[in-house]
């Protein structure tokens, strides 16, 4: 579970303080999501070789799950594996997307060091401190993915 918390304001008007809402949600963790895709149209071996399963097997019937007891189409166990590859494929695609933004971070140049000398000498040079730029100095840039 995962819960937040935020203070709203009161309705207009009605002289009260603001209130603390608090609002939990159910979360599912990578490993119980990759379980729950990867059978989505199969059941785990253990599960799929009771005689309901190999009956189902033979008549086309898809019977996936984790606990192997829900019905999801028709299908031969050759085409439920594929079924649960794409899935497990799409998956592992979206988690890879939320990985990264979709549009790149974009900072100043760092100095490249090879624009002073390395000799040592009794005064030190200040470089000027450039201000930092505003959202207008950057063009728009469309990713190239």
């Amino acid at each position: 579970m995962v819960c937040t918390t935020s203070v709203e304001a009161p309705p207009p008007g009605s002289g009260f303080a603001p209130v603390e809402v608090t609002v939990c949600h159910p979360t599912e963790t990578t490993s119980e999501l990759i379980n729950r895709r990867f059978y989505t149209w199969t059941s785990p071996m253990a599960r799929g070789v009771d005689p309901l399963h190999q009956l189902t097997h033979v008549l086309g019937i898809a019977v996936g799950g984790i606990e192997g007891n829900r019905f999801m189409g028709f299908r031969f166990p050759d085409q439920t594996l594929i079924s649960d590859g794409s899935a497990l494929q799409n998956t592992t695609e979206a988690f890879l997307e939320e990985q990264s933004p979709p549009l790149p971070m974009r900072t100043l140049d760092i100095s490249s060091g090879f624009n002073g000398s390395l000799a040592v000498t009794d005064t030190i040079e200040i470089e000027p401190v450039l201000e930092s730029p505003t959202s207008d100095h950057f063009p728009d840039v469309t990713p190239l993915w």
